[in-house]
């Protein structure tokens, strides 16, 4: 089986489709779908559902990748060995966005040294689900959910959500707020958020129907905007900084559980320098 078919192969699992693969691979796409079916004939087996949009990996095909990757991998250990380079273990990290850039950026401090290199991937709850299935990423820093039970996974943390307000907001200093007070707010929508439709439905149920000054994908520039005084919001506990109160919401019971998920075994990332400090997050 000639090398460059595996690269094909892998080039579509991790592109999404033949003409993504194809411009990678610097081949015509015609090229490229003659090496796939030259792999498929040596295997006898279909590796790919082709559709308009997007191409899916058959039974067989998932198989197989299990394989291609080791393949692959073993081929660069070799190569470097052989050539007397130092090869680093690459760690592809999805990393859900309404995960605090905090906690991430403490997991990379503290991340015990070794060997591995790291590319970090971003995006919503879905394309991280994505990213893991189409062996796009190794490993996945998300909420786990029934969506992500067919990935070995662990529990790292879990926590609610509460109002985030100015520190200097006149209503800062209270232990809790119910959301009839918060009537004459301004408010902020953070558009990511996987409890959107539970908080809307909290405030409407009790007829506040507030004015919006901010709607954002980004959560560290919402929570600059709340320091700023643009507005209030709702966030997960785990989003601390100064110059924000953290305050709870009577009756929003919303709660997530963020925690690690894996493409394959879990054991082959134990020694992994980001797991490992991954499993030491917890919020203050």
């Amino acid at each position: 089986m000639d090398r460059y078919l595996l690269r094909y192969f892998l080039a579509i699992v991790e592109t999404g489709n033949f003409s993504r693969a194809a411009a990678r691979e610097n081949v015509a796409q015609p090229t490229l779908s003659a090496g796939i079916a030259k792999l498929e004939g040596q295997l006898q087996a279909r590796l790919f559902d082709r559709t308009n949009r997007r191409v899916h990996l058959t039974q067989a095909g998932s198989r197989f990748l299990v394989h291609a990757r080791r393949i692959e991998h073993e081929f660069n250990l070799a190569q470097a060995s052989v050539s007397g380079a130092a090869q680093s273990e690459l760690l592809r990290v999805a990393v859900l966005s309404t995960i605090p850039t905090g906690l991430l950026e403490q997991a990379l401090t503290q991340r015990v040294a070794g060997d591995e290199s790291l590319e970090l991937l971003e995006g919503s709850e879905r394309e991280v689900i994505s990213l893991l299935d189409r062996g796009r990423a190794d490993v996945a820093l998300t909420i786990l959910r029934p969506a992500t039970d067919k990935f070995a996974s662990e529990r790292l943390f879990e926590e609610g959500y509460g109002l985030a307000l100015p520190s200097t907001h006149r209503l800062a200093e209270a232990a809790s707020l119910r959301g009839e007070e918060l009537a004459d707010e301004v408010m902020m929508v953070r558009r990511h958020c996987e409890v959107l439709a539970e908080t809307s439905r909290y405030f409407t149920d009790r007829n506040v129907r507030p004015a919006f000054s901010y709607r954002g994908v980004n959560d560290d520039r919402v929570m600059a905007m709340v320091r700023a005084g643009l507005g209030i919001t709702v966030m997960p506990d785990s989003y601390r900084e100064a110059g924000v109160a953290r305050v709870k919401l009577e009756g929003f019971t919303p709660r997530r559980i963020v925690g690690l998920c894996y493409a394959g075994p879990a054991a082959r990332y134990r020694t992994s320098g980001f797991v490992q400090a991954a499993r030491e997050l917890a919020p203050a």
